[in-house]
């Protein structure tokens, strides 16, 4: 049974049945759905923003797993960097000084990225672009790698050259001289024994029985083997290369021809007395980039220490004048 409402009529004094217009029922009814409409609208929204979905939990969890799994490969990432850049270095600073070479510059390897950016950048990635990253850096390691690859291909192939450059270089005397009582006239400026008058005189005089046997001082190809007007008769001139040049005056015969490869050792002549010469010797001359040096430097190679330094002070004593 409804319940019946009444009030008390102040005009009639006495109490009256309580009757509710159709107006004020229509409005309290639109209030009360507006109401549950905001309360609808407002709990579907903080239910869509603030209460994630199960499919947003294992993307989360998915996303977590990857940029740990970015945390771990970005880690070995920067011990390859570290790797790398000690092998460069010591490509620098190590290979090439031994071989004489120039450093790689720079410019020409990537530099190390900052390990603090990278935690800070991968904060701010999404999946996509971790995934571009790690491509890029491992692109930028593979880069460097093939680099350096090649660097130390040009290093062997520096080690080899190196290994020739030494045989190449004249380090022997050009005739046997075990008991080093052959050289007679040193380098510098000399008595010349023509004109009685100082001269330059760009090598050493070793003074031998004529048909003596004169070696080749280090590996080359023969420039010129024949005689000529300007003194040293007949006389041989091999390149060594690397700016390296031996001459060889005076020569009874001459056992080798132009254009030949020889080795360190290899007779290519005998001593004699032929050009401006008084008497049979080997005049001997080292020329380094077309500038004539003092041979007796270069006897390193069929010397002991002891020997040697003995040579140096026979050379530096002997005789005023020169034999050609």
């Amino acid at each position: 049974m409804k319940k019946i409402k009444y009030f008390y009529n102040t005009n009639t004094l006495r109490f009256e049945k309580l009757i509710t217009p159709l107006r004020v029922k229509l409005l309290r009814f639109f209030g009360v759905v507006s109401g549950l409409l905001v309360a609808a609208t407002l709990t579907i929204y903080i239910y869509l923003n603030f209460f994630p979905k199960p499919q947003e939990f294992e993307t989360k969890r998915k996303m977590d797993a990857l940029r740990e799994n970015y945390a771990q490969l970005n880690k070995q990432l920067m011990e390859l960097e570290e790797q790398m850049a000690n092998l460069e270095q010591r490509d620098n600073e190590v290979y090439r000084s031994i071989f004489e070479a120039n450093p790689v510059p720079d410019s020409a390897r990537a530099k190390l990225i900052e390990q603090q950016k990278e935690n800070d950048k991968i904060k701010k990635m999404n999946d996509n672009e971790l995934g571009s990253d790690i491509a890029r850096q491992l692109s930028n390691i593979n880069s460097r790698i093939a680099f350096q690859k090649k660097s130390y291909e040009s290093i062997s192939n520096l080690i080899s050259r190196k290994d020739e450059k030494l045989s190449s270089i004249p380090a022997i005397q050009p005739v046997s001289n075990k008991q080093l009582n052959r050289i007679a006239s040193g380098f510098g400026t000399r008595i010349d024994p023509i004109y009685g008058t100082p001269k330059m005189h760009k090598g050493l005089d070793f003074t031998a029985p004529q048909g003596t046997p004169i070696y080749a001082t280090g590996n080359g190809v023969v420039k010129v083997a024949g005689s000529s007007d300007g003194g040293y008769g007949n006389h041989v001139v091999i390149n060594h290369g690397y700016g390296y040049q031996t001459l060889y005056g005076h020569m009874v015969r001459i056992k080798v021809r132009g254009g030949q490869r020889v080795t360190r050792g290899q007779v290519i002549g005998w001593v004699g007395s032929t050009g401006k010469s008084t008497g049979p010797h080997c005049h001997y001359e080292v020329i380094i980039n077309n500038n004539h040096v003092d041979p007796v430097y270069f006897f390193y190679n069929d010397l002991n220490a002891e020997q040697y330094d003995r040579l140096l002070k026979i050379a530096s004593t002997g005789s005023a004048k020169s034999f050609d």
